[in-house]
């Protein structure tokens, strides 16, 4: 079995004294693992970061296993963003939140396409963290979770909506919510489409997004949040883009 596609890096674990595994998710095969031999040397180490691209070849004698990676550098994003905190903290919580949400060998090519843009944007604070929000949006949709936010759940009038129901998934309006506003979710203005991102808008988005990630796709299997998801978010607290 041989297959070749540039991917990114989505994490990266030791593997005896010299060797690594690495997951690559590529737009054609998914989240992808397989062994790096030699990929704990000096020459290796910059390029097997999370977050950079690479051009991979797998080669494994049967589909099921796991298999090996040849590989070579196309884009070292990693090292790029090491001097920018922000920026890397929004790279490892998108790597991780990849490596741990999607499915080993699952093709999702929306979410590979939407992970290129985001970190081709990682190096502009005034961007980046709304698309964040609106690429876990895009995962939870692929995976079969999309939140519905075209019309009110209740009333089905199409604007005024300010409100996500934690149990459905569906937009309501203010009106409409009002009674259980205490135990609504908040909707960014900037969810709906096009709107601009306002003051708290950011934290509300990943508060949205966290919900429903956690109840349908990790606690089912017995998972939690990546804690490069939680550094993210106090690195944009610190700075005020929350």
């Amino acid at each position: 079995m041989e297959w070749t596609a540039s991917g990114r890096i989505v994490a990266v674990r030791p593997h005896g004294e010299t060797s690594a595994v690495i997951e690559v998710l590529t737009a054609e095969h998914g989240r992808h693992a397989g062994l790096v031999r030699g990929g704990r040397s000096k020459a290796m180490r910059p390029i097997l970061q999370p977050g950079n691209r690479i051009r991979a070849v797998w080669r494994a004698r049967l589909e099921s296993h796991l298999g090996g990676f040849a590989v070579e550098a196309e884009d070292l994003s990693a090292g790029v963003l090491m001097e920018d905190p922000l920026a890397l903290s929004g790279l490892n919580a998108a790597c991780a939140m990849a490596s741990i949400c999607l499915p080993e060998r699952e093709e999702h090519p929306a979410v590979a396409d939407a992970f290129e843009v985001l970190i081709s944007a990682l190096e502009d604070p005034d961007l980046w963290p709304a698309l964040y929000v609106r690429w876990e949006a895009g995962l939870l949709a692929d995976l079969g979770y999309g939140l519905d936010l075209r019309r009110c759940a209740a009333t089905g009038v199409e604007t005024g909506l300010v409100y996500v129901s934690p149990k459905s998934g569906r937009a309501v309006s203010a009106e409409a919510g009002e009674p259980y506003r205490d135990r609504m979710l908040a909707l960014p203005g900037f969810m709906k489409g096009g709107g601009q991102v306002s003051e708290g808008d950011v934290g509300a988005g990943l508060k949205l997004t966290a919900h429903f990630i956690e109840r349908r796709v990790l606690w089912p299997a017995d998972r939690m949040l990546p804690d490069a998801r939680t550094r993210m978010i106090e690195r944009l607290e610190a700075v005020g883009r929350l």
